[in-house]
């Protein structure tokens, strides 16, 4: 079985990277620096997960793991006391397997069209940080003509991130929905704007179009910077494709949010 190291460039991480190569050796696990792996372990914080994921062309095939190097690690399951008992199970394949929906965003301007994937959200706000005017399209039926700083739409996986931080709702892994969450919405007698986040079922489009006095846009996919002029639209829908992460026995998404949270 082929595995992959993520890691960032942190002193601690670098140990821990040295100590999993030589333990993971040691189980006759081969190490790879291609993308042609079986396991994918991050390590580091969240955002090593998601440049892991990324960096991989979100590979349906691979399973994806992380150890917690960083502050929260919603994404980073195993602490790196835990290690040995990792690698252990690893060998003798005591995990299960979780699903997790990304989401896939087109972004269509006058003189081109780019493609996405996201696994955590996409936030998009005028270049120029001024007041944001979108139309909010649900298979092409107007949802609302959105004014404020910005819109967000997170998967069941970012909804613990910078949506729960913006007043969303935290959404259970195995949903497969989108959340539109708007940022410092405005709502007074002359515009008429959601203050709270919409749920979308994953058989719907999102559509966000400028609606003419918002020309540049910067789009934030999993905290990348991509700028764009003229757009006309973003299309953002849940991915027929998933990824899947490896889970220890005893996970319990109920018992991570009250731990990371509230403990």
């Amino acid at each position: 079985m082929k595995i992959k190291l993520f890691y960032n460039e942190e002193k601690d991480s670098t140990f821990i990277r040295n100590i999993l190569e030589t333990l993971l050796t040691k189980a006759n696990f081969k190490i790879t620096t291609s993308n042609n792996f079986d396991i994918g372990i991050a390590i580091g914080g969240d955002g090593t997960f998601l440049h892991m994921v990324m960096k991989s062309n979100f590979n349906s095939d691979a399973l994806y793991v992380g150890i917690n190097n960083g502050t929260l690690g919603f994404l980073q399951e195993i602490k790196p006391n835990e290690i040995k008992s990792f690698i252990n199970n690893l060998a003798h394949k005591k995990y299960k397997t979780e699903e997790l929906s990304y989401e896939e965003i087109i972004v269509k301007t006058k003189n081109k069209k780019v493609k996405f994937n996201s696994l955590n959200e996409v936030v998009v706000r005028d270049n120029n940080l001024k007041t944001a005017y979108f139309d909010v399209r649900i298979d092409d039926e107007t949802l609302e003509k959105f004014v404020g700083d910005g819109l967000m739409v997170s998967t069941p996986t970012g909804s613990t991130s910078y949506n729960l931080s913006s007043g969303g709702a935290i959404i259970y892994n195995g949903l497969n929905v989108l959340e539109i969450t708007p940022l410092a919405p405005i709502n007074n007698y002359i515009y008429r704007t959601l203050g709270n986040s919409v749920i979308i079922p994953d058989n719907k489009i999102i559509k966000l179009i400028p609606n003419g006095r918002t020309t540049s846009v910067s789009v934030f996919i999993d905290g990348i910077l991509h700028s764009f002029d003229s757009i006309e639209e973003i299309e953002l829908k849940l991915s027929k494709n998933k990824i899947k992460v490896i889970r220890m026995n005893e996970y319990d998404y109920t018992k991570v949010i009250y731990n990371k949270f509230l403990k």
